[in-house]
């Protein structure tokens, strides 16, 4: 079985140079949709037998429109716990300023994600947002009985979340970087569904003009 995962078109806030986590939602830009529309058309022809997607708008537009490109739209779940990671008092503001006073932190989150402390500014745990998306993702695997399936999400949770089903230590996370907008990576789930998964693409968008 066939794990497809793609972070949502680029909004406003993204465009602005905002933090954008886990409450913070902005709308898409116009020009994202045309870029969504063609992952979806890239996509058509894979016949996925289910959508799993973040609750976020930003995520739920994304998954819709990719969904009316496939020959055969297949059903979309919503689920709050493919959120992004939770940035607390950091929603909404300017990354540059941010830096200013938890430039520690946030290049941890980049780099050092074993070293990442979200206390000063009340952010969720990554170990939290790391159990809560990849028990989406094992439970649907679980339930599935075939696949492919796509799982729409956010450039934090689903980088950690896509490297840590992989087999990466907390350490290994963010060696690859983390994903573009609109990016497509895939894992392979063995026929006895066991951990880990293999990685056998990562944030591709080879399809975007």
């Amino acid at each position: 079985m066939d794990l497809y995962f793609t972070r949502h078109g680029k909004t406003q806030w993204n465009q602005e140079m905002r933090f954008q986590g886990r409450e913070g939602d902005s709308p898409l830009l116009p020009s994202s949709y045309a870029e969504v529309k063609q992952l979806g058309h890239y996509l058509r022809d894979i016949s996925f037998t289910r959508i799993y997607c973040s609750d976020s708008k930003r995520a739920r537009e994304t998954a819709n429109v990719i969904a009316r490109e496939q020959k055969q739209p297949p059903a979309v779940i919503y689920t709050e716990q493919l959120r992004e990671l939770g940035l607390g008092s950091l929603e909404g503001k300017f990354i540059k300023e941010a830096r200013q006073q938890y430039g520690s932190s946030l290049d941890a989150l980049r780099y050092r994600i074993h070293q990442y402390d979200p206390l000063p500014f009340a952010g969720e745990s990554y170990g939290e947002m790391l159990r809560r998306t990849k028990q989406v993702v094992v439970d649907a695997v679980e339930q599935e009985t075939v696949g492919p399936l796509l799982f729409v999400g956010h450039g934090a949770s689903l980088t950690g979340c896509i490297q840590s089903l992989a087999g990466k230590s907390l350490e290994q996370l963010r060696l690859m970087g983390g994903l573009d907008n609109n990016s497509l990576s895939i894992l392979r789930v063995a026929s006895n569904k066991k951990l880990p998964y293999q990685l056998i693409q990562w944030n591709n968008t080879d399809y975007l003009q």
